[in-house]
């Protein structure tokens, strides 16, 4: 197929009779595997309060994920920079590339993550000050760049990750792009605003960070099953958590019996139908179909995956069978300096 390198996105998922402690567990397993499948990055996404999300300490789970793989790159998807104080995201992912040097990614997302008052719990502060974003992300990467000298974050300067921006929306498009770094777009839940974020990105770009040139990665919801109907049969849990989470009925992933047992009112379907529309289920020909198709509309450099279903042995199935019918490599983005 197309010389697009996949990736993973992984929300360490509690499903129903299972556990965080397994959850976690599975994410390893899951590692290890895309390793051998050649996908190029692994990142774990900041989510709090969540049940059916055990990936909330993402610097902790990515130090367990890379001591488990070798070559694989691991990353954050992301940090929520609201979250943190950027000194001490610095450390962390300092740290982490120190141990792991030339494997790590920190993706930052300005979106808490979390309800107001998980936030609260978080930031030990009712203020969220939505303006302060571009100011702490210019912290941030000076920690590593040596810009920001006092205080110093140690490690940190001299072992800088990859770093990209996340975005649903034009303006961290933008600032991605006045910036110079990378940028990962969450087509999996913002799909109306895909292209033209990305054309932002282009139009803004200047090449003052770690890139020479604009560089896209888009991350989107994929269920490859060996048929179509098995594909559909095992999206049915997604889609009842995504319209739980939407009305405020969290809870672990449930089973595609009890998705399918759901009596769903006309309100409901349209949410979930809306919420759904753009995700990827089928069999191997129709997922890639699909991703190509993406691509071409977007021009994405990177394409990055995400597959939530129920039982551990389905989501790996499921990215077996894509990367089975599907090439790319593990070169990173043309132009990016080395870490230091």
């Amino acid at each position: 197929m197309l010389d697009i390198p996949l990736s993973v996105l992984d929300l360490a998922t509690v499903a129903s009779g299972s556990s965080p402690a397994r959850a976690l567990a599975e994410t390893t397993d899951l590692a290890r595997a895309v390793e051998r499948l050649d996908y190029r990055r692994f990142w774990v996404a900041e989510h709090h309060g969540m049940p059916a999300v055990a990936s909330s300490a993402p610097a902790v789970l990515l130090a367990h994920l890379a001591a488990a793989t070798t070559n694989l790159r691991v990353g954050s998807g992301g940090v929520m920079l609201p979250n943190h104080a950027p000194l001490t995201i610095a450390e962390q992912f300092g740290t982490l590339e120190a141990l792991h040097p030339g494997r790590i990614d920190l993706g930052i997302g300005r979106a808490p993550g979390t309800d107001p008052r998980t936030a609260q719990a978080l930031r030990r502060s009712m203020v969220v000050d939505a303006e302060r974003f571009p100011e702490d992300l210019v912290e941030l990467i000076g920690y590593f760049t040596g810009a920001q000298s006092h205080p110093r974050a140690v490690p940190g300067l001299g072992e800088r990750p990859e770093i990209w921006l996340l975005g649903s929306s034009l303006f961290s498009a933008q600032l991605a792009g006045l910036l110079g770094l990378p940028f990962a777009f969450a087509h999996h839940f913002s799909p109306r605003y895909t292209e033209p974020a990305l054309d932002q990105y282009r139009a803004s770009f200047r090449p003052i960070g770690q890139l020479d040139a604009p560089h896209a990665m888009v991350a989107v919801a994929v269920v490859c099953a060996p048929s179509s109907d098995r594909a559909r049969w095992l999206a049915g849990p997604s889609a009842l958590s995504l319209l739980w989470l939407r009305t405020n009925r969290l809870g672990p992933l449930p089973t595609p019996e009890e998705a399918d047992a759901y009596p769903y009112t006309p309100e409901e379907q349209a949410i979930v139908d809306q919420a759904t529309a753009t995700h990827l289920v089928g069999d191997p020909e129709e997922v890639v179909v699909g991703l190509a198709a993406l691509q071409a509309r977007s021009g994405a450099d990177e394409l990055m995956v995400t597959t939530r279903v129920h039982a551990f042995e389905d989501r790996l199935r499921s990215f077996e069978l894509l990367a089975d019918h599907w090439s790319g490599g593990r070169d990173g983005p043309p132009g990016v300096s080395s870490p230091g």
